[in-house]
This record gives structure tokens, sequence and C-alpha cells, in this order.
């Protein structure tokens, strides 16, 4: 086991490594191959509208004309050591982990994307849990109870749910239960230690429209893989023996099953908590993901590149959580 934790950790670790190269790759090497000169480059990072000055000076600051491997070195530097910008005859300092700095509203990018990670980790907590509890359960029913009107009716709407983005569902929510009929309020974030109750209530909708297409695909593959193993000959041997049908369903069925679930849950998650940007955009919850809109917009590039790092960051940790609960759901991921 400790062997399988750190080989784990250390894949981790490398692919972190590899997603860091890639990123660097994307903002600072692909526009060069595609053929931008130095000074359209740092235009990117200035904004819109940049004068000469402006220009000259963010190549200064980022050393966009320096070699490669001295940017790269420069990039990692500003993430583990933080980095120092100069304004004329001022010097900002971007304090560790610099995940850049916006020269359009000079701001540090990873306490902007700190501060709204609250909302976003609110909306992924509640989401996350109605989807997994619902999809599983809705999946499993529908396996035991197959051909039955549950069945039918129960994969209609998830069939809906996969089909249907989140920007419709999320108006229609808002137009009907919220406008027209008056059953909730306009969702809005409240704090969790300043009231628990107003911020289940305010994250409530938001959080029904985000489990709705997710449920709906966990419940399509529940249903999937529970059918495949109802069929071995296992279970029937344990129906054999005599065990009831709850546990043959639950303790035989349901736990082989939930590998791929666990598997595609921390890579929802994980996207999740990078920036749920449909999500935050159609209820005007200030996360991360609205945040990355925002800086698309106004075509804020270190902004953008600073939310594209976190939320890698994000997903290769959440693969890393699910490969350490692997062990946990089967037994045999131990002798690997």
């Amino acid at each position: 086991m400790p062997t399988y934790i750190l080989r784990r950790l250390g894949a981790g670790l490398l692919l972190l490594a590899v997603v860091t190269m890639v990123t660097f790759a994307i903002f600072y090497v692909v526009p060069k191959w595609a053929g931008r000169t130095t000074e359209q480059l740092a235009t990117m990072y200035v904004g819109r509208a940049p004068t000469p000055e402006a220009i000259q000076a963010t190549i200064d600051r980022l050393g966009l004309d320096e070699p490669v491997i001295v940017q790269f070195g420069e990039f990692v530097r500003g993430i583990f050591f933080g980095a120092e910008y100069r304004f004329g005859r001022d010097t900002i300092e971007c304090s560790a982990p610099c995940f850049g700095y916006s020269f359009q509203t000079y701001q540090e990018v990873f306490p902007e994307i700190v501060a709204r990670l609250p909302v976003t980790f609110s909306l992924a907590l509640g989401a996350g849990v109605i989807w997994l509890v619902g999809g599983i359960a809705v999946g499993v029913i529908s396996a035991v109870w197959k051909g039955s009107l549950f069945d039918r009716v129960a994969m209609a709407i998830a069939l809906a749910g996969v089909s249907l983005p989140i920007f419709f569902t999320g108006l229609l929510v808002l137009a009907f239960p919220v406008h027209s009929w008056g059953w909730f309020q306009t969702p809005r974030y409240v704090p969790l230690t300043v009231d628990p109750l107003a911020w289940a209530a305010g994250m409530f909708l938001p959080w029904l429209t985000l489990a709705f297409l997710h449920a709906a695909m966990y419940a399509r593959q529940t249903r999937a893989g529970m059918l495949e193993v109802l069929g071995e000959d296992y279970i029937r041997t344990a129906r054999a023996k005599g065990l009831s049908e709850g546990k043959v369903v639950l303790k035989h069925a349901l736990r082989p099953t939930l590998t791929p679930i666990v598997t595609i849950f921390g890579l929802d998650l994980g996207l999740v908590l990078g920036g749920a940007v449909l999500t935050e955009q159609v209820f005007s919850l200030n996360g991360i993901g609205r945040y990355a809109v925002n800086a698309i917009t106004q075509s804020d590039l270190p902004v953008i590149l600073g939310v594209t790092l976190f939320g890698a960051f994000f997903i290769v940790v959440c693969n890393l959580v699910v490969d350490l609960i692997y062990p946990l759901i089967d037994p045999r991921v131990r002798i690997h």
C-alpha cells in the first residue's frame, strides 16, 4: 500500500510538471510558432488599445525577448518564489504562488482566484453530492427494475439531462420557478460561515442545474454497469446461497460498478472546481468561472493563464485523490 501511494504521488507530481510546461507553451511558445512577433505577443498581455510604450514595458517586465528556457525558468520561479514587475521607477511584487499579474486591473491573479474560490467550491460541493448520490441511486433502481415504468421515465429524463445544455436549463429555472412562479428567491451566494441556511437556499437552484447534467450521465453509466454485473455468475451464486436481494445488489453488484463512477467523478469535480463557467455566468455567481469569462471578454491574458493553470492543478489533484481511493473500493488494485 505505501508503495502504491508513493507511486501515485510521483505520477501526480510528474503530471503537474507536464501541465505546467504545456500551459507555458500554449501562452508563450505556440503564438510565436504561429508567426506572432514579440511585440504582438506583448500586445496580448497589455490589453486593448495598447501604446508602443506599454508594449515595450510589457516586453521588459515579462522578458518576452529572452530565450524560451529563460522565460520558462522565470515562469516556474514566479509560481514558487514570486515575481517582480517594474513600472518605471516603481517595482511591484507578485507574491508566491504568482499565477500572473493583470496589467489592466493592476492586481495579482492568485489572490483574485482565492477570493472567488469559496463560491466555486460551494457550487461544486453541493452539486457534486446531488449528482453523485442521485445519479447512482437512479441508476441502481433502474437496473434492478429494468423495463419498468420508473426505468423508462428515469432514462428519458436522463437523456434530456445529457442533451440540454446548462445555459438553457439555467435560464428555464430562472424564468419559471424564480420569476414567474415565485417559488424560489433569486440565487445568490452567502458565505457558509455567515448563515448556513441562507447559503444552501441561495445555491440550491445552481446546484440542481449543474447536477442535472452530471446526474443524468451518472444514472446511465450506473445502470449500464449494474446490468452487466447482475448477469455475472457470482451474482447468481450469491442469490443461490439465499442472500437477500438488498445484499446482492448493494454488496456484490454495486461495488465493482463504482470504480468507473469514481473515475469520472474525479474528472467532473476537478473541472467544476476549476471553474463552472456556464452555471456561474447564468446565475451571476462571482466565482472562478465568471472571473475567466470576464478576462476573456477584456482580453486580459494573464488572468486567463492563471485560471487555466489553477484549473489544471485541481483536475490533477482530484485524479490523484481518485487513484488513492481505488484500493478502498477494489482491494485488487493494491497488488498492481
